[in-house]
């Protein structure tokens, strides 16, 4: 300038609508570089390339995500399955009017295994000794489970006197209405058994058209199934939606049995 002063760090530069603007400006970083330069743009390109191929990277499933996504809720479903839940297609008529040919059933495998077994349970079961050899392949029925209702535990009598009688356990009557398929007698001929120790004695709730406990006393064990084929107790139908829900035990229907029966 005229007078010999200079300044330095400071622009002139317009402002709008204010003429110009001499303020001092702070004096630029240690290796900063201004943007457009080329070593700017140089950086900016290599940004681009690591951002792209991390995203790259980054989007495709590893193993460790097919285990986690997939793996994981296929090995719940075979524990599920295995240790707490079975499902079965119902194949013969002989639970009507409780459960219908063709509906499918959930049972629970806590019991026996971890709850005790009581009257009233529907029980799915392993052919004990080889009922189902007249029936499978003729009437549909595939496998080797049955479902049927226990009667009776280990150390009860279960009797009927003959048809029109009613089914008494440990010498006291059992109401059957509530579960039995109406018109049909709750038994058509006479029978007493005494269930021995680690077995069952079941029932069906059509009794005109059940071949359970009555009709195998022959089999070597009387009739009485082993506690050890029990599978599970049958809890929950899901099919057909209509009668989807909770399967009835009917366990009041017994509260007046007494319990080790000895006679």
């Amino acid at each position: 300038m005229a007078d010999g002063t200079q300044i330095s760090d400071t622009h002139i530069v317009a402002v709008a609508g204010h003429g110009l603007d001499p303020s001092p400006v702070p004096p630029e970083p240690e290796g900063y570089v201004p943007s457009g330069s080329r070593m700017s743009r140089k950086k900016s390109g290599k940004n681009k390339h690591f951002a792209h191929a991390r995203r790259n990277g980054n989007d495709r499933f590893s193993l460790r995500d097919v285990i986690t996504w997939f793996g994981i809720p296929v090995f719940t479903v075979i524990l599920v399955r295995l240790f707490l839940l079975g499902a079965y297609t119902i194949p013969s008529g002989s639970m009507l009017d409780t459960i219908h040919i063709g509906d499918y059933v959930i049972t629970s495998k806590l019991t026996p295994r971890i709850f005790s077994l009581q009257r009233g349970d529907i029980v799915v079961f392993e052919d004990p000794a080889h009922w189902l050899s007249g029936e499978r392949g003729a009437n549909g029925v595939v496998g080797n489970d049955l479902i049927k209702r226990l009667i009776g535990l280990p150390g009860d009598v279960v009797e009927c006197k003959g048809a029109g009688e009613p089914i008494t356990v440990n010498g006291v009557t059992v109401h059957e209405s509530a579960y039995i398929r109406p018109g049909v007698d709750p038994s058509a001929f006479a029978f007493k058994v005494k269930v021995k120790p680690d077995h069952v004695f079941v029932l069906g709730d059509n009794r005109a058209n059940s071949a359970d406990s009555r009709y195998h006393r022959n089999d070597g064990d009387d009739g009485l199934v082993p506690i050890s084929k029990i599978e599970g107790v049958a809890v929950f139908r899901t099919w057909p939606l209509n009668r989807i829900g909770f399967l009835e035990d009917h366990h009041d229907a017994f509260d007046s049995v007494p319990d080790n029966y000895v006679k």
